[in-house]
């Protein structure tokens, strides 16, 4: 059996609205579309299809390897486009994390770097750190989340 390379499917509220996104500032073409249904995106050998109002519910997150993150996310701040997290090397991979209009998460990665790993951004904003035992930890709050945390709204 002969596998073909996996295409994402995401879900958006607004095709139109998210064609023009992975468009105007994360580069794709339009591959191919029905209006208000599907459309077919891409970027080099990397497909994705973005779907309105059904097949799976937001956020979804995909995995794309890419040449350089660096130079990515270079490109993504000129067209504005929402960084979710920076560069950050991890053992896996030097990865920037972007989001899209609807909370869908493109994890672009590239070969890690030497230096250490940074901390891990999960799906809730929370940080975790890999120790020097191999095990995730998650990150305490800096001092303005935790004093944040304390005032209490009327």
């Amino acid at each position: 059996m002969n596998f073909h390379p996996a295409t994402p499917i995401l879900p958006v509220e607004a095709l139109a609205k998210s064609v023009r996104y992975y468009v105007g500032r994360l580069g794709f073409k339009v591959d191919w579309q029905q209006p208000h249904v599907i459309a077919s995106v891409s970027r080099g050998r990397c497909t994705l299809f973005l779907v309105e109002g059904d097949q799976g519910a937001p956020p979804t997150w995909a995995w794309i390897g890419a040449g350089d993150v660096d130079a990515l996310h270079a490109e993504y701040r000129k067209k504005r486009a929402k960084i979710r997290q920076r560069p950050t090397n991890f053992v896996w991979a030097r990865e920037i994390q972007v989001e899209d209009p609807d909370g869908n998460v493109l994890r672009f990665g590239s070969d890690p770097k030497d230096g250490p790993h940074g901390p891990w951004l999960d799906m809730r904003g929370a940080r975790w750190m890999l120790g020097a035992d191999g095990r995730w930890t998650r990150r305490p709050a800096s001092r303005r989340k935790r004093r944040a945390r304390r005032v209490k709204t009327p």
